[in-house]
């Protein structure tokens, strides 16, 4: 990464810019010793724009001369604050201390022929935007131009986090590999799936893959099998940031609403290192129905907007669905991975039932993981609670876990799913539901 040091020349020709244009607004002339001092800065700047690692963001992203002052005159406010102070001089009512597009085009004395070129540098198809180094202006030229957290990491070489984006909340994950009980299978699956992060650089730039966006990949399985904790544990591994996306907030009945709210998502997110996960998809993308009237074909001219967009998104999402047959076909073509998360079977209910019942927690002689496998067909998120809600009646009573505790436990979690119970639904914890065995 270039250090802030090699960066100076570039903040002090801003800088100097910056004082050139307020003079010439007060019609003035620029002094000679100015522009002297500007021809040296600038031939500084050259030179160092032809070394690495400068010369290597502008290979890697196709920067042209003019992208790379534009990214110079966006990120100078952050790494210079006497910069920042002198760009909300030359923006008076604008509070913000980021340059809008008419002021870095004043501020590089454009002229009339270059300013045609330099409106299409700033447009969503431009390398500035579509690397995610800059944000984009939308074509309005007083909009203030913000550096995303990818050029500030790669140009100011600042360890700078990803920022949430809009209708997400930031998930942390606490787990590890040995923690996610599923078969062989499944675990292959998921070490491939981070292959097509880890290695993308690999085949897309070295061996000339062809690589639209992505990758999107499916955890479909039934509630409380290891999907969203096994996204958690992929993203710990990448060391990468895992974003949940609330989807009450992003699916909206108002005509044109959802794509809009999607749209502003996946535009923050991009090029930033991050996982997004669409947790329960289902209900954002379900089958397309049968064409009744206009709402219906509106409808899924919204669905197939949402399938093409999370398509083109440059960068991992993992969507999870506990009904996959209500996934529309068309977009699980577009998935570079489905993994299916079956109920555990009785090893796996045992394996379990070890992790979660609490380490140095007492139990009584009887309680046997190996038995309480095979004693009731539960999934990993059942287990989970289930093992929790005995620990604490056992603690207070002040007594070693038992299995009456269990079978309480058990009882409970069954009746969250609103069914008529009956004892018989335990199993063998049947006989110690209904009070402690001596």
């Amino acid at each position: 990464m270039m250090t802030h040091a090699d960066m100076g020349p570039e903040w002090h020709r801003i800088d100097l810019l910056g004082t050139c244009l307020a003079a010439v607004r007060r019609g003035e002339k620029v002094a000679p010793e100015m522009k002297k001092n500007l021809e040296e800065t600038q031939t500084k700047v050259s030179e160092n724009r032809g070394r690495p690692p400068w010369s290597d963001i502008v290979e890697k992203y196709s920067l042209s001369r003019l992208d790379q002052d534009i990214l110079a005159c966006v990120l100078a406010p952050e790494a210079e604050p006497r910069v920042a102070w002198k760009f909300r001089e030359l923006q008076p009512g604008e509070p913000s201390t980021f340059p809008c597009a008419a002021l870095i085009r004043e501020l590089l004395f454009l002229d009339s022929d270059e300013t045609g070129l330099f409106q299409a540098r700033l447009g969503r198809g431009a390398p500035l935007y579509h690397s995610g180094l800059v944000e984009t202006c939308d074509g309005n030229l007083f909009l203030p131009i913000r550096p995303m957290p990818r050029a500030k990491r790669e140009v100011l070489g600042w360890d700078y986090p990803a920022d949430p984006p809009p209708g997400s909340v930031p998930i942390f994950p606490t787990g590890n590999w040995d923690e996610l009980v599923l078969p062989d299978a499944c675990k292959q699956q998921l070490k491939e799936f981070m292959l097509w992060i880890t290695c993308r650089k690999k085949v897309e730039e070295e061996w000339g893959g062809r690589i639209k966006g992505g990758p999107v990949a499916l955890f479909a399985g039934p509630s409380g099998t290891g999907k969203t904790f096994a996204a958690e544990i992929v993203a710990q591994a990448l060391d990468l940031p895992l974003f949940s996306i609330d989807l009450g907030r992003l699916v909206s009945k108002y005509i044109g609403e959802t794509e809009k709210n999607l749209n502003a998502l996946l535009n923050a997110a991009h090029g930033q290192s991050m996982i997004l996960l669409f947790d329960e998809a289902d209900s954002l993308f379900g089958k397309r129905g049968e064409v009744k009237d206009a709402r219906d074909r509106y409808a899924n001219m919204e669905v197939s907007h949402l399938l093409s967009r999370i398509e083109r998104h440059n960068g991992p999402c993992i969507l999870t669905s506990n009904l996959r047959r209500h996934l529309d076909p068309a977009f699980a073509r577009r998935f570079q991975l489905v993994v299916e998360f079956p109920r555990p079977d009785s090893a796996a209910r045992a394996r379990l039932w070890e992790l979660h019942l609490p380490l140095r927690a007492p139990k009584k002689a009887d309680v046997y993981c190996d038995w309480l496998g095979e004693a009731v067909n539960l999934t990993g998120g059942q287990i989970k609670n289930a093992a929790l809600y005995a620990a604490f009646l056992a603690a207070g009573e002040d007594r070693p876990i038992s299995l009456h505790h269990i079978a309480r436990a058990v009882w409970q979690e069954f009746g969250k799913e609103g069914r008529d119970m009956k004892p018989s639904s335990l199993g063998r914890l049947e006989p110690y539901l209904s009070e402690e065995q001596p």
